[in-house]
């Protein structure tokens, strides 16, 4: 017991370090979490007292149309801000350090780097009111299709509901491509080159090399990637708030701006609190089991 003490005192002063990040997690994250989770019990338009009504937010949820449609465009943003992103990444980033700079240098692969790199640190306003010229129906698209005597394939590309979510989803993997590049290309830098070379001698061409070393020795970063990038796309708003709006409709809704739309427009602040309930759950799984799946891979490595 006297020993005990001693060592509690002297880790006394690491623990005043975490006091800031505690109380502003406190703060910040779980006593609105815990606030929001109450309030989606109750009936309330943000003024006055909230009146309880137990699970019907709830059920209403159920047989919401426009809540289980912004649910499926969710999957497919899915695709196109993990699946599509990660892949494009993982090719750029193998010929980016496996070609480009051993044919041409570490400058120019780093110069391409940043380019890939420049739409992440873009604001999304920015990015978003650039996509929207480019894709508006005298935009940049349209302009090149009729200049190649391709008139006929012009469209209100993101007015029109058939166009809408394949259209976000292109400015969403335009962004999305850089993080997951830079990521993988720091992976890259940590492989042995001897296995690359010894692949080379044994005749393994691009392909084979990519696919028996660089896949397998980046299996940690493409956890991290996809991991983020999900729960990325559950959250996604940014790019629908300006780009689209939700619309046309309801073509392009998803579960974060369905939870703005009914808290600051048709002000069912309860019922927007259990939309946002349900999306925290649905997170908070999804990173429970990959976290489980990494620590059971890395216990199979191990």
């Amino acid at each position: 017991m006297a020993a005990a003490l001693p060592a509690f005192h002297s880790r006394r002063g690491y623990y005043l370090y975490l006091l800031p990040g505690t109380i502003g997690l406190t703060l910040i994250v779980l006593i609105p979490q815990i606030a929001n989770f109450v309030l989606s019990f109750t009936a309330w338009k943000g003024v006055g007292t909230p009146r309880w009504v137990g699970l019907q937010n709830y059920q209403r949820l159920l047989t919401d149309d426009q809540f289980w449609g912004s649910m499926w465009n969710t999957l497919l943003f899915m695709v196109s801000m993990t699946l599509i992103p990660v892949v494009i990444g993982l090719i750029l980033a193998s010929v980016l350090f496996d070609y480009i700079r051993d044919q041409f240098g570490e400058r120019l692969s780093s110069l391409f780097r940043a380019g890939f790199y420049l739409p992440q640190i873009l604001p999304v306003t920015a990015a978003g009111v650039l996509w929207g010229w480019i894709l508006s129906p005298i935009g940049i698209v349209n302009s090149v299709l009729e200049a190649l005597g391709l008139g006929a394939l012009t469209q209100n590309w993101i007015g029109d509901a058939s166009f809408a979510l394949p259209a976000v989803s292109l400015m969403i993997v335009w962004i999305q491509v850089g993080y997951c590049l830079v990521v993988f290309m720091a992976g890259l830098s940590r492989i042995d080159p001897a296995l690359y070379e010894a692949a080379q001698l044994d005749g393994a061409g691009w392909w084979q090399r990519f696919f028996s070393i660089t896949i397998p020795m980046l299996a940690p970063e493409i956890f991290v990637v996809v991991l983020t990038t999900l729960i990325h796309a559950l959250k996604v708003f940014a790019p629908i708030f300006v780009l689209t709006v939700g619309g046309p409709d309801n073509a392009t809704m998803v579960p974060s701006y369905l939870t703005y739309y009914h808290f600051f427009t048709t002000q069912r602040v309860g019922y927007a609190a259990a939309i946002a309930t349900v999306q925290m759950i649905l997170t908070m799984g999804l990173a429970v089991i990959f976290l489980r799946f990494q620590a059971r891979q890395s216990e199979a490595r191990g």
